[in-house]
């Protein structure tokens, strides 16, 4: 396709993406795009703190937690999509209040006030960042099938706030109101997305919500009040809380249950970043690890912000995911607006207000076609894991609908709802951790050898395949086990060519190799960590799906060793994180199934 011919493709949203990440787009779109995806964030990021402060008996602070809740946000907004150093993936992933943290948020507030809370936040947050420089660590169970299992369980989580808000009215206000302005908004949305022709499916959610509340307030429910009422300009009244240092017994009560959940945080977070680059490019890609753990990176960093200015965390708002879906642009441009805007809306309380005044009906509705669609991007993600392991669709089924079980208060409801401070109501936090553990438990026992990044260690690895290989009754495909692994450790070694240090560098001061094997299901499954990360940014994984369109590799030798490599083995996974890669290999002992 030439140049032309590309950039018309764009223009036609039927044919599927219009702009991947990197793609500039006009800025127009942009700034349309940008104000419509703040708008769908911008209730629950508002909501969320209300009602965790609220519930802690913080009611002379909600006005400030929302300032600092909305401030936050926009500035991790802008980090996730500019890329900071180590922090921010560089995708489209505006930040929105933690909904899994209201619980102990609340609960902190009632035992120590906002100092204990903030000391917590920050704690955590921390925490969070450091467990994202050592992502890799648990790259054996954040599997495709955990994360998609948690997607899909994002919006069975958030579902039945949604339909809650559908009946929420203002006083006097008629009780068919919310449901008319909804199904309105429904209406135009469904509309313009299945029907409408160019690029018009783009302003689908921005006309949908500007109908419904149009709608309500010729219903009466638009609150045209706190509009009036609110200062153009301006910040509540109020500073930070500090941070409370005594470290006392309700700090160390409260810190188990804070890393918990930010963990269990964490975990949903990468489930959202995988989601977000299968939709961000045009053609299918190996997930980018290192992406992952600058977004996690720069959601903690998202969080320290909210914790030193006193409100409550922050995390990856899973609905932009289906926002790029919907509309065709995954341009980080768009994210780029995005904050801006939560950054400017923090100091406007008018416009902030304006958007707080549609009817809550209207934006459930809104937010609920948003994450309906989220929950196919869950369920593609699981069926690409199906095809190495079945017990993947096993461990996504249990975990999903365990997950749904206990969301809707179905297994013994009188129990677990005061475990662990109700941590296990949560539909999301079961089925996650369920999946974990699941995941956690198909983990074979494994051989390993330790060595360097060497050709020198090719006989101790002759060694080690033949010894694994009698031990597992696989001596059919040894010849084939070996040839892979030598043409594993000159791609890795080629594919660092040019790395600093490594090109002259004498055997003991090479990077640590580690090899594991282990067998399933009659495969020998392989698995080369490198100690240290290549500077190369292009995923080896990707190379070889690359050569069936012809495109050649940087180096001729290169080349050939993928090759020979995709004739040997079943399939190639390359995880590249920012202190390790991770190459994983599948020999079958049938026929090659291709990679």
């Amino acid at each position: 396709m030439n140049t032309k011919q590309a950039k018309s493709s764009r223009f036609n949203p039927d044919e599927g993406l219009l702009y991947e990440v990197d793609d500039r787009i006009p800025r127009p779109l942009a700034i349309g795009l940008g104000l419509q995806l703040a708008a769908l964030g911008l209730n629950g990021m508002v909501l969320l703190p209300t009602i965790a402060f609220r519930a802690g008996g913080a009611e002379d602070l909600v006005l400030w937690a929302v300032f600092a809740s909305v401030l936050a946000c926009g500035a991790a907004t802008i980090i996730q999509a500019l890329r900071v150093r180590r922090f921010g993936a560089g995708y489209v992933l505006p930040h929105v209040s933690s909904a899994i943290f209201v619980a102990v948020c609340a609960e902190a507030l009632i035992l120590g006030g906002p100092g204990l809370l903030a000391t917590l936040v920050v704690v955590s947050a921390l925490a969070q960042v450091l467990l994202s420089a050592r992502l890799a660590l648990l790259h054996r169970v954040l599997t495709p099938v955990v994360t998609g299992t948690v997607v899909m369980l994002l919006p069975v989580s958030v579902m039945p706030i949604l339909f809650r808000m559908l009946n929420e009215l203002p006083p006097g206000g008629p009780a068919y109101a919310g449901p008319l302005s909804a199904g309105v908004m429904i209406c135009t949305f469904l509309g313009i997305a299945l029907k409408g022709k160019g690029t018009a499916r783009l302003w689908a959610p921005a006309v949908g919500i500007v109908t419904g509340a149009l709608t309500g307030a010729f219903l009466g429910i638009y609150d045209g009040g706190r509009v009036a009422d609110a200062a153009w300009i301006g910040i509540p009244r109020g500073r930070p809380p500090g941070l409370d240092l005594e470290f006392g017994a309700a700090f160390w009560a409260l810190l188990p249950a804070f890393l918990f959940v930010t963990l269990v945080g964490s975990t949903k977070s990468v489930a959202v970043v995988v989601a977000a680059q299968r939709v961000a490019w045009r053609r299918a890609r190996a997930v980018d690890f290192r992406a992952v753990q600058r977004a996690v990176a720069a959601e903690g960093a998202g969080s320290l912000l909210a914790g030193l200015a006193g409100t409550m965390p922050n995390t990856l708002n899973a609905g932009a995911v289906s926002a790029v879906e919907i509309t065709g642009v995954a341009a980080r441009r768009v994210a780029v607006v995005c904050g801006l805007t939560f950054v400017a809306l923090a100091f406007l309380p008018k416009a902030l207000a304006l958007i707080l005044a549609i009817p809550a009906a209207v934006v459930a509705a809104s937010v609920a076609v948003v994450m309906a669609t989220l929950f196919t991007v869950g369920v593609r993600e699981v069926a690409s894991s199906m095809g190495s392991n079945p017990r993947n669709g096993l461990i996504a089924a249990v975990s999903f609908w365990t997950g749904v079980a206990f969301e809707f208060d179905m297994i013994f409801p009188a129990y677990f709802a005061e475990f662990a401070g109700g941590l296990l109501s949560s539909g999301l936090t079961t089925g996650g951790l369920l999946a974990l553990l699941l995941a956690a438990l198909t983990v074979r026992r494994k051989s390993q050898l330790k060595g360097k990044l060497d050709t020198a260690e090719l006989p101790r690895i002759r060694e080690f395949i033949q010894a694994f290989a009698a031990r597992h009754g696989l001596e059919s495909v040894v010849d084939r086990l070996e040839a892979a692994t030598e043409e594993t450790l000159l791609t890795l070694l080629q594919s660092r060519v040019g790395d600093e240090g490594v090109d002259d560098a004498p055997g003991d001061e090479r990077p640590e190799l580690l090899l594991l094997a282990r067998e399933e299901d009659g495969e020998a499954v392989l698995e080369f960590k490198v100690g240290a990360a290549s500077a190369d940014e292009l995923n080896l994984q990707d190379r070889l799906t690359s050569l069936d369109a012809e495109t050649r590799a940087a180096r001729v030798e290169q080349e050939v060793s993928l090759r020979l490599l995709k004739h040997l083995a079943s399939s190639v996974r390359h995880q590249q994180f920012h202190d390790t890669d991770i190459l994983t290999l599948r020999v079958s002992a049938g026929a090659r199934r291709g990679s």
